[in-house]
């Protein structure tokens, strides 16, 4: 019989020294730096850095559009991944590797391309300017951009789980009288719900820490279309560098609690649906 000590995985020490290695150097490291670096200066030079008006409203642009760019991933992520996991159409492989367009392209050159597009000449610009629809150098341009590199988080989380459902239960309920709306909400919908969390936390830390497609087709002004990245980054312009590593670790603290606050609802639905 073999023995209940035994190892799991074969060579688990040197598997858990190489995880712990890695999580040192290109994890703990360079954040155990940033506090460090944040720590030279004192504790009222540090808040008269962060809590400064163009600081705040960094902050609340920052997390206001990747909340909105997740959410509005959440619902188009949902509905694409239905359509790929449920239905068969010509070009299905084509869209379903479009979707991870978004991993292997620079977001440099997605910043580049939707601010051509946006702009009153643009290709798609010369028909939304003269309605009034602004997005290049806008809030709204800085939704789009990170809508754009946050979708395939929430279609790759949410696609297994749909392919892995048993088709038997939406035939039951069926049977049992309810609606595609009622079999949705009540039965698929709670299976999903973690997967939609999950897909959610990803696109918003995304978001909160994108740089390189904002920065393209925000404008990034002032009180108006500067991010707290973009801010950083004029921090280190000008050599301050202390200033620019307070202000990483606050956007790091925002960006950690709402991350735990999306995990423990993520294993509240879980349990829930369990």
């Amino acid at each position: 019989m073999a023995s209940t000590t035994q190892r799991a995985m074969p060579g688990f020490s040197l598997c858990l020294g190489y995880s712990v290695t890695y999580l040192s150097l290109l994890v703990l490291a360079p954040l155990a730096a940033c506090f460090l670096k944040a720590s030279t200066l004192s504790l009222h030079d540090f808040w008269a850095v962060v809590w400064t008006d163009r600081a705040r409203a960094a902050y609340a642009l920052t997390f206001g559009a990747a909340l909105i760019a997740s959410l509005v991933n959440v619902f188009l992520g949902l509905n694409v991944a239905w359509v790929l996991a449920r239905y068969d159409f010509p070009g299905k492989r084509f869209f379903d590797a479009l979707i991870d367009l978004p991993f292997a392209l620079p977001t440099a050159v997605a910043g580049l391309v939707f601010a051509n597009l946006y702009v009153p000449d643009g290709w798609l610009g010369q028909f939304l300017v003269p309605l009034g629809i602004e997005a290049a150098y806008t809030r709204l341009g800085i939704v789009l951009v990170l809508t754009f590199t946050g979708f395939p988080f929430v279609v790759r989380t949410v696609q297994p789980v749909l392919e892995s459902l048993d088709a038997d239960v939406e035939e039951a309920a069926a049977i049992l009288g309810a609606t595609r709306w009622q079999t949705f909400t009540r039965v698929l919908f709670p299976t999903l719900l973690p997967a939609v969390l999950t897909g959610f936390a990803l696109a918003f830390a995304r978001a909160v820490g994108e740089y390189g497609a904002v920065v393209f087709i925000a404008g990034n002004i002032p009180f108006r279309t500067e991010i707290a990245p973009v801010l950083i980054v004029h921090r280190l312009e000008d050599f301050a560098y202390g200033e620019a590593t307070a202000i990483a670790v606050v956007l790091l603290g925002f960006s950690f609690f709402a991350l735990v606050a999306i995990n423990a609802l993520e294993r509240w639905s879980k349990r829930n649906a369990g």
